[in-house]
């Protein structure tokens, strides 16, 4: 790659990765976290507080960052984040650290969103490919240690050494970004948009939902889903490109795809585990290789995007992605029986990754190709409102699937296969939307 761009890139990358660390070792690690603080009752909540401060600070900061350039958002988020880090790791009890995750949601927002915009605003169009598919593959690193070493140091030294060893590389890495940001300008005469509390309409609504969704209350679950859909949907329509529930045009179809692509990988992939260990009865390793395939695959198919988006456009290689997806999901569903040998999960899975790989960084590439300019950061905004909000819809749904099947059965199995079935049933509508992409 230019010169030009060498330093912006690692930065980007660099921050990528630290996220990735994160979210990874924080999840390796919570069954030490709820040992040591109690409140299991808020397990759940440590994850859902982040994912729904994330979709508020996604919107400000793509705001912000059309306005007045990405330094500034992504200064601030960073600040969160690092807040965040050290309140987690000195947390008294389960509240503070539910707290503790909402303050780093927040300020992890600002990273996605800054990332594409500076991509869609700074690299040429034959960069931008390769930019995807770069930072896919920053993931991986995290993917194969981050869970090891974060097991490792929450074993051997304490789990508050995982948040609070952290902070160096979020310091380190966010200082080489934010030096390099400083250069791209902002857009100060874009009139401003009154996008906060539409944000956190959106975040209370999704809230409502999944807490609805959790309850499993004849009476209070109905109640909660349905305030949640009179509290988000109106605000989320208008924080999305005109015409994205009907997929009309290439921008709208793209950001809707994102939300669906995401749906229907992370709704099958939390399960992964779940279907390897407890219902199959084999190792955590077993599982790990699992994940690790498809961590792998996805960053091949991004690299296969960066070889043949220009080339061929992205509709195909999105189409192929979701039916890819398709076709993992139902080879996961299969390694629920006891028919099939159980390291069948890893060839199937890596399926999967390489269809999200191909389809994800494809819908990225199309959403900045077609963003109005000067709203680069608004419009990366809302595709990775929908992203976050696919995958905690579709993880919260499946939660609730497997708990009932838990509760009613005994067994997490028909909850799983439940899952396994919506999820594939949403990578095949995804099949059919990915038509209404353009060439980019």
């Amino acid at each position: 790659m230019h010169e030009r761009w060498r330093g912006l890139t690692v930065g980007l990358v660099l921050n990528v990765t630290f996220v990735a660390f994160e979210a990874l070792a924080i999840a390796t690690i919570m069954p030490l976290v709820a040992d040591d603080l109690g409140g299991i009752e808020l397990y759940g909540w440590v994850f859902s507080a982040f994912l729904l401060a994330n979709l508020v600070g996604i919107v400000v900061a793509g705001e912000f960052a059309d306005r007045f350039g990405p330094a500034l958002p992504f200064g601030a988020g960073l600040a969160l984040f690092a807040v965040g880090l050290l309140i987690g790791g000195l947390a008294p009890s389960m509240p503070v650290l539910v707290a503790a995750r909402a303050v780093q949601g927040l300020g992890a927002g600002a990273i996605p969103a800054v990332a594409f915009l500076v991509i869609g605003r700074t690299y040429p169009d034959e960069l931008r490919p390769r930019m995807f598919a770069i930072l896919s593959t920053a993931w991986v690193v995290p993917g194969i240690a981050g869970p090891a070493l974060a097991a490792f140091v929450g074993d051997h030294v304490g789990w508050r050494s995982v948040f609070l060893g952290l902070l160096p590389l979020v310091i380190v890495a966010g200082s080489l970004a934010l030096r390099e940001l400083r250069s791209v300008p902002g857009n100060p005469d874009r009139a401003a948009r009154g996008v906060l509390v539409d944000a956190v309409r959106v975040a209370s609504g999704a809230g409502l939902a999944l807490a609805g969704l959790q309850a499993r209350d004849v009476l209070v679950s109905p109640a909660l889903l349905a305030i949640g859909l009179v509290v988000g949907i109106p605000a989320l329509r208008n924080l999305l490109p005109p015409g994205t529930f009907r997929a009309q045009g290439a921008l709208p179809a793209a950001v809707l795809l994102k939300g669906v692509l995401s749906f229907a990988f992370f709704a099958a992939d939390v399960f992964v585990p779940l279907t390897v260990t407890t219902i199959r009865g084999e190792s955590v390793f077993l599982s790990g290789l699992a994940l690790t395939g498809g961590t792998i695959a996805w960053t091949t198919g991004a690299w296969i995007q960066e070889r043949t988006v220009l080339r061929v456009g992205p509709a195909p290689l999105v189409r192929n992605g979701f039916l890819l997806i398709a076709l993992g999901i139902v080879g996961i569903g299969i390694v629920l029986s006891d028919a099939v040998p159980a390291w069948l999960s890893v060839p199937v899975w890596s399926v999967a990754g390489l269809g999200i790989g191909m389809a994800y960084s494809s819908i990225s590439l199309t959403v900045l190709r077609h963003a109005p300019s000067g709203s680069e950061g608004a419009t990366a905004a809302a595709m990775q409102l929908t992203d976050v909000l696919g995958n905690a819809l579709g993880t919260g749904i499946g939660a609730v699937a497997v708990a009932a099947a838990v509760a009613g059965l005994g067994t997490a199995t028909l909850g799983v296969l439940a899952t396994d079935v919506m999820a594939c049933v949403a990578a095949i509508a995804g099949v059919f939307v990915a038509s209404r992409l353009r060439t980019v």
